[in-house]
């Protein structure tokens, strides 16, 4: 088997990892190879998401969240410009269907504020039919940044130019070891050995396995959550103009079921969020041995059920009962019927969980030896691709010395 020998190694190449690599080949005069499991790059979050261009309204202020998805989605939009990929900055309706999530309305408001958004406008209910004629609630905020992509094309791109830098992409190459020697590291995988001075760990749903490879303790448990999507009939896509999510829940870290239009046609409802039993498994039956004793064997994952056990079983009910899906989503649309839904795909997310029980908010980057692990990097990654890897690089380079 062939035997590469570079600089730095990017174990994962999905967006964060192909990003990251991007950033370092144009700062700095370094040999780099991008190490990918899949015989293509962004094969599971990256290309397994709605598309959407986050705006930032979410997000804690000051959080590397906040801040990197700010700067990201500027650079995201200029990239893509440059490179012909289509986006658009189409906006997006958050929708208040109850008095009692006013509160949580207005709070978004002031977040998006906060973090540097404007036009924000807060809607009537009929200022709301005024821009998605079919969605209803007691009022709603316009938020005008928020846009969509497909973001396995921007991943291509930025393959493109690892590549122009003098990058090697080295695909279908799962890392199963991970030794040291003089130099630096050897990452043994099918296709051969892999001999890196530095090694940078992106590898979103298998991030904890790596760094315990590569001699470092994570501190976390990645925790697979899989989104199941439904697709609207192409008779009722007019059901929905952009894009329609409700008020969050501010005691559950996923945002609920929306509606979302693609940058390649057609509208998504969804996802929903269930505990996946396979961190790459896309179906509700997927099941990995070793995947789900992790999980369980796990004290945090106990301490965390046992805070969201009641949102958990109706998420889990929603994946089976397509009505109660229905039901979720007719809040938003009331027209909307189980008729007007086909089979869509799904996602899966990688979530960090802490020994505590604590489902990690924030990107979470941890540095070792000749090593950088990113461990958590939950949307708005794929907004922020280009700003979180540019701050991965300038952590890398300077935990390496190469700054």
């Amino acid at each position: 088997m062939a035997e590469t020998d570079v600089d730095v190694a990017v174990v994962g190449g999905g967006i964060v990892g192909v990003a990251t690599a991007m950033a370092l080949v144009a700062r700095a005069r370094v040999s780099l190879a991008v190490v990918e499991k899949e015989p293509r790059l962004a094969a599971h979050q990256t290309g397994n998401n709605s598309g959407v261009i986050h705006s930032g309204l979410y997000y804690r202020p000051g959080s590397l969240k906040a801040r990197n998805c700010a700067t990201g989605r500027e650079a995201l939009l200029r990239f893509c410009a440059e490179h012909g990929i289509p986006a658009e900055r189409c906006g997006k309706v958050v929708v208040a269907t109850r008095a009692e999530q006013l509160p949580v309305l207005e709070e978004l408001r002031r977040r998006g504020e906060a973090n540097g958004l404007t036009g924000l406008r807060r809607l009537r209910p009929e200022e709301i039919r005024e821009i998605e004629p079919h969605a209803a609630g007691v009022a709603g905020l316009f938020v005008p940044q928020t846009g969509i992509v497909d973001y396995v094309r921007v991943t291509e791109a930025y393959a493109e130019e690892v590549r122009r830098g003098g990058g090697e992409l080295m695909l279908a190459a799962p890392v199963h070891k991970v030794a040291r020697d003089g130099r630096g590291m050897v990452l043994e995988t099918t296709r051969g050995e892999v001999r890196c001075r530095f090694l940078v760990n992106c590898a979103g749903l298998q991030s904890d396995r790596v760094a315990r490879l590569a001699g470092v303790d994570p501190g976390v448990l990645i925790v697979p959550f899989r989104g199941e999507y439904y697709e609207l009939t192409p008779s009722r896509h007019s059901l929905v103009r952009n894009l329609i999510y409700p008020v969050p829940d501010p005691e559950f870290p996923f945002l609920g079921v929306h509606f979302t239009r693609m940058i390649a046609g057609g509208v998504e409802a969804g996802p929903n969020a269930v505990l996946a039993l396979k961190r790459e498994g896309y179906s509700r039956w997927s099941f990995s041995p070793r995947d789900a004793l992790a999980t369980f064997a796990y004290p945090g994952f106990w301490r965390m059920a046992r805070g969201y056990w009641r949102i958990g079983l109706g998420e889990c009910r929603r994946s089976f009962d397509k009505r109660a899906f229905v039901r979720a989503l007719e809040a938003l649309v009331p027209e909307i019927t189980t008729r007007d839904l086909a089979p869509g795909g799904a996602g899966v997310r990688a979530q960090a969980l802490d020994r505590s029980g604590r489902l990690l908010d924030d990107f979470r980057i941890v540095e070792g030896e000749r090593q950088v692990h990113v461990l958590n990097a939950p949307s708005p990654a794929a907004t922020a691709s280009i700003s979180i890897g540019e701050a991965i690089a300038s952590i890398a380079l300077k935990s390496f010395g190469l700054a």
